[in-house]
C-alpha cells in the first residue's frame, strides 16, 4: 500500500511533469497512480530488486512504452537516465521504506514475527546476508553498527549476546535481542526493532546510496523540477533534510516543504506501516 499516495501526487504533478523517475519502484503503487493521473507522463522506475520490477511491469503494462522499469540503485539514477536516453526528469521520487511484498515473504527475513533465514537484502543477489554479517563482524563493530544504525542504547551488551548466540534466522536473533532488552522497561515497539533496522541499513548500504543520490538528485532535474523523499527513521531523514536545505542556501532550489508532511491519523490506521513517514520536497530553480 503506497504511503502518502495523495500528498506525493499532488507535489509531482504539479507544473504538469511530463517525465518523472521513481527511484524505489516496488509494485508500483506510487508509480501507477502517477501514470493513471497524467495521460502524457512517461515514468523509469528503478528497484534494487529484481523481483519487484518484474512485478511491476506486468502490473503496470497496460501504460505500454510510458512506463519503463531498470533493475539498480536510485543512487545511479543519472547513469539509468542516460541509458533511457533521458538528460533530465521533471520529478524524482523515493520512498525509502521496503516493500511490504518483501516484509511478507518470509524467505526474506524482514519480519521477525515468523522464524526464516536472517537475510534482509534488497537484493538477494547483491553481497553478504544478515547472518554472515554478525558473524564476520567483531564484537566492537557490531556495536558500532547497532548503535548508529539503530540507535539503540543497548548496543554493547545486544552485540555481546549476538556474538554469542551468531543466529542464522529472524527468530533466533530476536530471541538473543529481547533477552537483553528484556531485563528493561517495556517497550511500545518490539525489543529487537532497532537490532533488525541497523542490520538492514548495513546489509543494504542504505546511508551510504542515501548519500550518493542527494548529492547529484538536482543534476537530474529539469529547471523548476521536484524532488520528493519519504523516509522512515531519523537517520534518512536528518540526511534529506540537510540536502535540501543546503541546496536552498546556495540558492540552487527552494524548499516546497517548509516542514515534513506526515500520514494523516486516517492513513495510519489503514495503513500501520505509513506511521513513521516523513515527506520532504524540494524544488530546483526555475530557468
Amino acid at each position: 500500500m503506497p504511503v502518502l499516495l495523495r500528498e506525493t501526487a499532488a507535489l509531482m504533478l504539479a507544473g504538469g511533469p511530463r517525465r518523472v523517475v521513481d527511484g524505489t519502484l516496488g509494485l508500483g503503487g506510487h508509480a501507477g497512480e502517477l501514470l493513471g493521473s497524467d495521460a502524457e507522463l512517461r515514468l523509469l522506475g528503478i528497484d534494487r530488486d529484481g523481483s519487484l520490477v518484474r512485478a511491476a511491469r506486468a502490473r503496470l503494462a497496460a501504460f505500454g512504452t510510458r512506463f519503463m522499469a531498470v533493475q539498480g540503485s536510485y543512487a545511479d539514477l543519472l547513469e539509468h537516465m542516460a541509458k533511457a536516453g533521458w538528460e533530465h526528469a521533471d520529478g524524482v521520487l523515493l520512498d525509502l521504506g521496503y516493500c511490504s511484498a518483501q516484509v511478507d515473504d518470509p524467505a526474506r527475513g524482514f519480519s521477525f514475527n515468523r522464524d526464516a533465514p536472517l537475510d534482509l537484502r534488497f537484493a538477494p543477489e547483491e553481497g553478504e546476508t544478515a547472518a554472515d554479517l554478525v558473524a564476520r563482524l567483531t564484537e566492537e563493530e557490531l556495536a558500532a553498527v547497532i548503535s548508529t544504525y539503530g540507535e539503540e542504547r543497548a548496543a554493547r551488551r545486544i552485540a555481546r549476546a549476538l556474538k554469542e548466540a551468531l543466529p542464522r534466522t529472524t527468530g533466533q536473533l530476536a530471541a538473543a535481542v529481547s533477552r537483553v532488552k528484556g531485563r528493561g522497561q517495556p517497550e511500545r515497539i518490539h525489543p529487537a526493532t532497532r537490532a533488525f533496522q541497523a542490520l538492514r541499513i548495513a546489509v543494504n548500504g542504505e546511508l551510504e546510496h542515501l548519500g550518493r543520490f542527494l548529492r547529484r538528485f538536482h543534476r537530474a532535474l529539469s529547471p523548476g523540477g521536484r524532488a520528493v523523499v519519504i523516509a522512515y527513521h531519523s537517520l534518512e531523514d536528518r540526511m534529506v533534510k540537510e540536502a535540501f536545505a543546503r541546496l536552498h542556501t546556495e540558492g540552487l532550489g527552494t524548499l516546497v516543504t517548509k516542514h515534513a508532511l506526515r500520514p494523516s491519523p486516517e492513513e495510519v490506521k489503514r495503513n500501520r506501516r505509513s506511521r513513521s513517514a516523513r515527506l520532504r520536497a524540494f524544488a530546483l530553480k526555475a530557468a
